[in-house]
């Protein structure tokens, strides 16, 4: 369906094979957020018979459920019902959906008077980490936090959009219509509506923005910055100034993605040929590839998304190379068929996983417009540098593959992501002169050579925001928070806190 090629956030990649296979708690809310109006779809699963029966219905704006505990953790669940649509909230008959968070404490601390940090999650479209023991950036936060991690509308338990629960909708003008409401704009007010029920007095709270997480603090910062006591942002800072920064985004990455490439080469020469071979038996066979566990079909192109995964990560280059190893069935008797292991086709599936968050290529796109539509940006950047990321040609010339992406999975929902490729009612996502203006503490991970978010380009939104204090590093990768997240956080939280030089 897509091929991906470099995006910011590893990402890009669904919407485009898309593109491909359609050719073949208080009662009243004083949030100021400025945002245009959307229509949203209407049908008979959104609406009741009457408005008493829709008051009836109203489920309260608060649920939160029993302490539990995970090794050295205490944990409680919270459901909040907020509206689809924040331009509306008032409305009783209005859609709703659920947004989970889960509170999470140092063991022993649940009555503890603490602020509340919340960690926004990466993606588009993925839910927050499920804590099974202290440890991590989790654990360190805790030391002095209420952590909340929030599941963002669409992921984990907050109304999770799937494949087949979009299929509820059928026109997929009417699911483009409710897909626009899953943006950074609505999940910041997602947000201000929890802490106006949850904290006490409502008072600002500290927000953790890991990736994408990075893109909608910085949302936040813009506009309901009174909500926000400091930010610390991992690899997070997204482009500005442009009414769709997809082009630039992608176009600037595709170098990283190159060099990455051969990074791993240069460490796994032998899989050179191991490449090659698999894209020779891929394309020379019936329908130009085999079919996967999951139903899709591994072609050369499907083989390239291995590097979204494989490149930008740490640990990656390595789980990449095992990967290959186990690529071919053994030979048990002389002359038979060579065939691709199951156990790498399983593997592959696994690694994917696009099918079970479609947000993640249906919006990754948008995600980067304001009044002003992608049009399949990242595959236009694509197509400039196709030879260079061929890989049947690359095969032929016997160059190295180029690992990129590309995405089966969400055939059902083409149509949808044709239209949202062409929408151009996006509304604001930043708001720059607030962001000259900045007064919120903001602490920032700026990783040398991400993958996914360049680094030129963060330098250059950092310069945006009044006051942010950069720790620029080539330590880690984009994954920084996941890999070293103790340090991380408490090197962040240092320079909030003023423990650490400016310069």
């Amino acid at each position: 369906m897509a091929v991906v090629t470099s995006s910011l956030r590893c990402a890009t990649a669904a919407a485009l094979a898309l593109h491909h296979h359609h050719h073949h708690q208080p009662a009243s809310l004083a949030v100021r957020l400025r945002f245009p109006r959307h229509r949203i779809p209407t049908s008979r699963a959104m609406s009741s018979s009457s408005p008493a029966a829709d008051a009836a219905a109203a489920p309260a704006p608060h649920q939160a459920g029993p302490w539990y505990a995970v090794p050295d953790l205490s944990l409680r669940d919270h459901r909040f019902a907020v509206p689809l649509d924040h331009s509306s909230p008032a409305s009783p008959s209005a859609p709703r959906i659920t947004v989970f968070a889960r509170e999470v404490v140092a063991a022993g601390k649940e009555e503890t008077l603490l602020p509340y940090l919340v960690y926004l999650q990466g993606g588009p479209g993925y839910e927050s980490p499920r804590p099974t023991e202290a440890s991590g950036w989790v654990k360190k936060a805790c030391e002095e936090y209420r952590v909340l991690l929030l599941d963002q509308r669409g992921t984990g338990l907050s109304t999770p959009l799937t494949t087949s629960s979009l299929s509820q909708i059928t026109s997929a003008a009417e699911q483009v219509e409710y897909l626009k409401h899953f943006r950074a704009d609505n999940i910041v007010k997602d947000a201000e509506f929890i802490r106006r029920h949850l904290v006490p007095d409502a008072k600002p709270w500290t927000i953790l923005g890991q990736s994408y997480g990075g893109f909608c603090a910085v949302t936040y910062l813009s506009f309901a910055p009174e909500g926000l006591k400091a930010v610390l942002l991992t690899g997070g800072l997204p482009p500005l100034g442009k009414p769709c920064t997809a082009e630039t985004v992608y176009r600037a990455c595709f170098k990283q993605v190159q060099q990455q490439n051969e990074k791993y080469y240069k460490r796994f020469p032998q899989d050179v040929q191991v490449v090659h071979e698999v894209v020779r038996y891929l394309s020379e066979s019936e329908g130009g590839g085999v079919l996967l566990p999951s139903g899709g079909r591994l072609t050369p192109k499907m083989l390239q998304c291995l590097g979204l995964a494989g490149l930008g990560f740490s640990g990656g280059f390595e789980r990449l190379h095992y990967l290959l190893e186990r690529v071919w069935d053994p030979v048990l008797v002389p002359g038979a068929k060579k065939n691709i292991s199951y156990y790498f086709l399983k593997e592959f599936d696994m690694w994917v996983g696009f099918d079970q968050n479609p947000l993640y290529a249906l919006l990754h796109e948008s995600i980067y417009c304001e009044g002003s539509s992608s049009k399949w940006s990242a595959d236009k950047i694509f197509n400039e540098n196709g030879s260079l990321f061929d890989p049947i040609k690359a095969t032929e010339e016997g160059r190295p593959v180029f690992l990129t992406g590309e995405i089966n999975a969400l055939r059902p929902l083409k149509e949808a992501a044709h239209l949202l490729a062409e929408e151009e009612d996006w509304p604001p996502l930043y708001d720059i002169s607030v962001l000259n203006n900045n007064k919120v503490p903001v602490a920032a991970a700026v990783y040398y050579e991400d993958m996914y978010v360049n680094f030129n380009i963060a330098k250059e939104t950092a310069s945006q925001i009044a006051g942010i204090r950069l720790w620029v590093t080539n330590e880690y990768p984009h994954s920084g928070l996941r890999d070293g997240g103790p340090h991380v956080f408490e090197h962040l939280m240092g320079l909030l806190k003023g423990k650490r030089p400016l310069f």
